[in-house]
C-alpha cells in the first residue's frame, strides 16, 4: 500500500460507529481463538465507546474514507495506556498495525508519556508478535478471571 494512500487521524468521539463496527469485526478472529464471544472488545456498546473517544490519545488510519484500523490510548502519569488496536480482516498483514502503533505512541511522547503499556491474551500469537516486532516487551502474565492469561508489554518512548 503506498504511504500515501493511507492517512493516520486522531480518533474523535464522532468515530464511535464506525470503531465499534470496525472492533467487532476484528475481534472476531480472537473469539474463535479463545471460543468466547464474551470479551470487552465484543460487549462494549456504542455509548461507551463514544465516551470513551473523548480526550482519547488514539488514532485511526483511513484509505479513501474508509477507516481501516484504529487505536485507543490514554495517559496515566508518564505512561501510555494502548488498547483495542483493531485491523480490518481484510486488511491484516498490510502493516497498518505498525503504523497506528507508531502514531499513537507519537501522540504519547506528545503528552508527556516515557513508556507505554499494552496487552493481549497468551494465545494471540499474531498480536504477540507485532508487539514484539515493534519495540514492545513482555513485563508480566495475569491469569484472568475467565481463565485468559493475559500478557502486559512494554516500551520505553524515548
Amino acid at each position: 500500500m503506498p504511504d500515501d494512500a493511507l492517512e493516520i487521524l486522531p480518533i474523535r468521539p464522532d468515530d464511535a460507529g464506525e470503531t465499534l463496527t470496525l472492533q467487532r469485526a476484528a475481534f472476531v478472529q480472537e473469539a474463535l481463538i479463545y471460543d468466547s464471544v464474551q470479551m470487552p472488545p465484543l460487549t462494549q456498546t456504542f455509548d461507551e465507546i463514544r465516551a470513551e473517544l473523548v480526550e482519547n490519545l488514539g488514532c485511526v488510519a483511513r484509505e479513501n474514507g474508509r477507516m481501516l484500523g484504529a487505536v485507543r490510548a490514554r495517559a496515566d502519569g508518564d505512561l501510555l495506556l494502548v488498547g483495542r488496536l483493531a485491523i480490518a480482516p481484510d486488511v491484516q498483514g498490510r502493516g497498518i498495525g505498525s503504523r497506528l502503533l507508531e502514531a499513537v505512541e507519537q501522540r504519547g511522547r506528545d503528552a508527556g508519556c516515557r513508556e507505554s503499556e499494552l496487552f493481549t491474551g497468551s494465545l494471540s500469537e499474531a498480536n504477540l508478535r507485532l508487539y514484539e516486532r515493534t519495540g514492545y516487551r513482555e513485563t508480566t502474565r495475569v491469569q484472568g478471571d475467565d481463565g485468559i492469561e493475559q500478557v502486559f508489554l512494554r516500551k520505553p518512548l524515548g
